[in-house]
């Protein structure tokens, strides 16, 4: 099969290797007492900002080079385990953690998911890792609440765009906070009820919109916003962290979180679903409601063809992207 390697750490213009490899046995290191796993045709691969990471050694999960990087498909069904519900021929959405930049991925059956008909398989590829990511950072660890206000960092992204969506499809009424008249739109598009600008006044405008503070901010970006983003939340209020696309790791002054009974909370997804496999299947559930009832619906942005792996990681890596960026595998 033809597959993508990382094969040095020298960042997205030239870590990457096109290569053929033998085609990958039913197995995977996430699959719960050595059960056999979907072994899957890919159709689109999800690029992240993981996979960027990746490419220059700095993301805290570093497998031995060269590997095969992406973490997310959708695609056919070739094989899969009896009883798991899954027939070939089905169309999925699925997690593999590594080996998504391949014509054929492998992933656990927990992490697999039949795909709606309502949505693409480049869709499908923007499905799991930033809606899991989603859910868990709002519902899971966030406590977010029906009528609750919700301000969403870097809201035309992957995250963001997730974010805004089921935030929405959990009650919640939404502040999306973008820099540029392009991505506000992307935002509108995903369903924000309100749009605030970066390089604007957007705490206070945020605190207004809100009448008088949000309840819940989600930060995937980090950097110098921290601060103003506790501002802008009321009392009893909740900052999730998701992570640093921006590049800076922020400090708190831990006196600001007693001024109004404030929290922040950490959301490291991978590192508390991979081993919960009923928390996984229970989150795929809930999202799944929420795309019959045509809340959540991936935002797909770029699109790459297959030879062009590394626009795809510069696209990310130079904050360019908007909704999903996805590799068209075949």
């Amino acid at each position: 099969m033809r597959a993508i390697q990382i094969a040095e750490l020298s960042g997205p213009d030239s870590a990457l290797r096109y290569v053929e490899l033998p085609d990958p046995e039913p197995t995977h290191p996430l699959s719960p007492n050595g059960e056999e796993a979907v072994v899957i045709d890919v159709h689109a691969a999800g690029v992240s900002f993981p996979e960027v990471l990746q490419t220059r050694g700095e993301y805290q999960f570093r497998p031995p080079l060269p590997f095969v990087p992406g973490s997310e498909v959708g695609g056919i069904v070739r094989s899969a385990p009896a009883g798991n519900g899954l027939t070939p021929g089905d169309r999925v959405a699925a997690f593999t953690a590594l080996g998504a930049f391949a014509e054929t991925a492998v992933a656990p059956s927990f992490f697999t998911f039949k795909l709606p008909d309502k949505l693409d398989l480049a869709q499908g590829a923007g499905l799991v890792l930033n809606y899991h990511t989603a859910y868990f950072a709002l519902k899971t660890r966030g406590r977010l609440a029906e009528d609750e206000w919700v301000l969403v960092h870097g809201a035309a992204g992957g995250v963001g765009t997730a974010a805004l969506q089921v935030a929405r499809g959990l009650g919640a009424r939404t502040i999306a906070v973008v820099s540029t008249e392009a991505k506000a739109r992307i935002a509108q598009e995903a369903g924000a009820d309100h749009v605030v600008r970066s390089d604007g006044a957007w705490k206070d405008e945020a605190k207004e919109l809100s009448g008088g503070g949000v309840d819940l901010v989600l930060d995937p970006v980090g950097g110098d916003r921290f601060t103003d983003s506790l501002r802008a939340l009321r009392e009893g209020g909740r900052l999730v962290v998701v992570g640093f696309t921006g590049g800076a790791i922020p400090e708190v002054r831990v006196n600001r979180l007693l001024l109004n009974n404030l929290e922040v909370i950490g959301a490291g997804w991978g590192a508390y679903a991979m081993p919960k496999p009923d928390y996984v299947r229970e989150v795929g559930a809930a999202l799944e409601r929420l795309i019959e009832r045509d809340y959540v619906c991936p935002l797909i942005g770029a699109r790459f063809d297959w030879e062009n792996a590394a626009g795809a990681l510069k696209c990310i890596d130079g904050r360019q992207a908007t909704g999903k960026v996805v590799l068209d595998v075949k």
